[in-house]
C-alpha cells in the first residue's frame, strides 16, 4: 500500500507540474461499487462486505489508474468456497490494480495490471472472470504499435494457482498485417513458466497463426496453434498439443447462415479462453475442453418480414477417442409489433459418455412477451426445464444403470416506473409434474433505483436455487442463496 501511495503522489505532482506549463485539460473519471450481503444460512457466515473504488487520470498522452478494494470478507458464489467462520486471511483491503499508460504517435506503453487478448483468445487471454470470480490478469509491461502493421508484446507475471506467494511467468507477442482490404493475417507467440509443487517451473511454448476476412457478404476467421509443455515434474516426457478454431458466416439478407469448427488436443492452460462452437457455450464434459475435444456448429437466421424472425443453431462435439458425445440445439421464433413483442424458444443439450456409462439431457422450452400494462411495459418470461440423467449405481444389490429426472420451472417478470426498475422471479424443482402445490419454491425480488444521474441503488431480497455454471470449458456449482444483497454504484 505504501508503494501505491508513493506512486499516486508522484503522479499527482507530475500532472500538477504539467498543468502549470500547458493548457491541456486534466480528466478524471472513476467508479465506486459497494456491496453488502446478508446470507440467512445457519451453517454459513452471515454478513459480507466489499467496496471497490477506482479512478483514472488522463493528461495529454498519459493516463494513470488505480483501485482501492476492501473485502471484509468477500462473498464467493462458488459452493466449495463458502465460509462458516470468519478467519483473518479472509479480510483484505488496500490499493490494487495500478496501471500507467502512455499513447502517442501510434505507440503504446503500459505497465501494471493488464487485460489483453491475442486473436480470439484461444492462444492467449488475460482477463478478470466476473462470473467465476477469478482474476487472470497479469502484472506486466506491454508495448504496442498500431499503424498498418499492428504489433504488441508483453512481459509479466500472474499469481500461481499452485503455491502461495509465488508468481507464474508469462511473455508473448502478437502481430496483425492487412494483406488487402478485408483480409488480415496474424501470428502470435507465447511462453508460460508455471510453478510446480516442488518449487521448480515447468515450461510451455505456444505458437499460432490466424486469418480474418470481412466483407458485406462474408465474415470468416481461422486460428491454429501448437504448444509444447516440457521440464515437467517427475521427469515426465514433453507433451505436445494443438488447437484449431474456424468460423464463417454468409449474409444473404434476409437469411444469414454460418458454420464453425474446433479441434483441441492437449491444448489446455490457464491464460486462454477457448471458443466452444455451440450456442450455449457448453463444454463436452465438466473438465477443460482443451484436453480432448472436437466439434462442428451450424446456424441460420431468417428475417421473415418487419415483424417476424426466426433462428436455428445446432452443434455436435466429441472427444478424440470417440467415446464422449454431445449435441446442442437452440431454436427461436420472435414477433415484434408496435406495442407487443412475443417469442418462443427451445433448447436441447444431450451428453453421453461410453467410458463410465453415463448419459444426460436438458430440454428447455420457453416463452416470453412484452406488452403495455399500467402505463408501462411489462416483460414476462416462463421456462420449464426438464433434466434426465443416467448413471451406473447399486440398486437392490445389483450394479446397474439408474435413471433420475426432474423439472425446473422458472417465471420472471420485469417492469419499470420511471427511475425504479423491478424484477421478480420464482423457480422450483419438481420430481413429478403433479407437484405444483407441494414443491419448494425459490422466490426473489430485485429493485434498482437511479437515485441520481451518477448513482444507482440495487436491492435483492429472496432466494436463489444455485446450480451448475459452465465457463471456458469448466463447470462449477454456484451455492444456493437466501437473504439480501445491497449494491450502490457511483460513476464520476
Amino acid at each position: 500500500m505504501k508503494q501505491a501511495v508513493k506512486l499516486l503522489s508522484v503522479m499527482v505532482l507530475l500532472l500538477i507540474a504539467a498543468g502549470l506549463s500547458a493548457q491541456n485539460t486534466l480528466t478524471v473519471s472513476g467508479l465506486n461499487e459497494t456491496e453488502f450481503i446478508y446470507r440467512t444460512a445457519a451453517d454459513s457466515l452471515n454478513a459480507y462486505f466489499r467496496d471497490s473504488f477506482g479512478f483514472n487520470l488522463g493528461y495529454r498522452n498519459l493516463s494513470f489508474g488505480m483501485k482501492f478494494i476492501a473485502e471484509l470478507p468477500k462473498y464467493s458464489v462458488n459452493q466449495d468456497e463458502l465460509i462458516d467462520e470468519l478467519a483473518a486471511p479472509q479480510l483484505s483491503l488496500g490499493w490494487k490494480e495500478l496501471y500507467l499508460r502512455y499513447n502517442r504517435d501510434n505507440l503504446l506503453l503500459q505497465a501494471g495490471t493488464l487485460s489483453e487478448t491475442f486473436g480470439s483468445g484461444m492462444l492467449f487471454r488475460a482477463w478478470e472472470d466476473i462470473e467465476f470470480d477469478e482474476d487472470n490478469r497479469l502484472q506486466a509491461f506491454m508495448i504496442g504499435y498500431d499503424r498498418k502493421i499492428k504489433a504488441k508484446a508483453f512481459y509479466g507475471a500472474v499469481p500461481s494457482e499452485s503455491l502461495a506467494d509465488t508468481w507464474d511467468l508469462a511473455y508473448g507477442a502478437d502481430f496483425l498485417y492487412p494483406v488487402f482490404n478485408g483480409l488480415n493475417l496474424g501470428a502470435s507467440a507465447l511462453a508460460l513458466r508455471s510453478a510446480r509443487l516442488d518449487g521448480a517451473y515447468d515450461q510451455r511454448d505456444v505458437f499460432g497463426a490466424r486469418m480474418q476476412y470481412g466483407s458485406d457478404l462474408i465474415d470468416a476467421s481461422a486460428e491454429y496453434a501448437i504448444t509444447e509443455l516440457y521440464k515437467r515434474e517427475a521427469f515426465l516426457d514433453p507433451l505436445d498439443g494443438s488447437g484449431l478454431f474456424a468460423s464463417v458466416s454468409v449474409n444473404l439478407y434476409p437469411v444469414q447462415v454460418g458454420l464453425a469448427g474446433k479441434r483441441y488436443e492437449n491444448f489446455s492452460y490457464r491464460l486462454q479462453d477457448l471458443p466452444l462452437a455451440n450456442y450455449h457455450n457448453e463444454p463436452l464434459e465438466d473438465t477443460n475442453s482443451g484436453i480432448s475435444e472436437a466439434g462442428l456448429q451450424g446456424w441460420a437466421s431468417w428475417t421473415i418480414n418487419d415483424e417476424f424472425s426466426t433462428s436455428l443453431d445446432y452443434a455436435e462435439a466429441w472427444n478424440l477417442d470417440q467415446t464422449i458425445f454431445m449435441n446442442d440445439l437452440h431454436g427461436s421464433l420472435d414477433y415484434s409489433g408496435d406495442n407487443l413483442s412475443l417469442g418462443a424458444e427451445y433448447s436441447h443439450i444431450e451428453k453421453s459418455n461410453d467410458d463410465n456409462s453415463t448419459w444426460q439431457k436438458e430440454l428447455t422450452p420457453a416463452v416470453y412477451a412484452s406488452f403495455p400494462a399500467w402505463g408501462r411495459t411489462l416483460s414476462l418470461k416462463a421456462e420449464h426445464k426438464y433434466i434426465e440423467k443416467q448413471k451406473m449405481g447399486t440398486s437392490d444389490g445389483i450394479y446397474q444403470a439408474q435413471n433420475t429426472s426432474h423439472w425446473e420451472p422458472h417465471l420472471q417478470a420485469d417492469i419499470s416506473f420511471g427511475k425504479l426498475s423491478l424484477s421478480a422471479s420464482a423457480s422450483s424443482h419438481w420430481t413429478e409434474m403433479g407437484e405444483l402445490m407441494n414443491s419448494r419454491y425459490w422466490t426473489n425480488l430485485e429493485a434498482k433505483y437511479a437515485a441520481f444521474s451518477h448513482t444507482d441503488f440495487t436491492l435483492f431480497v429472496g432466494k436463489e436455487a444455485g446450480g451448475k455454471v459452465c465457463r471456458n470449458g469448466i463447470c462449477r456449482y454456484v451455492a444456493p442463496f437466501e437473504g439480501l444483497k445491497l449494491e450502490i454504484t457511483t460513476r464520476f
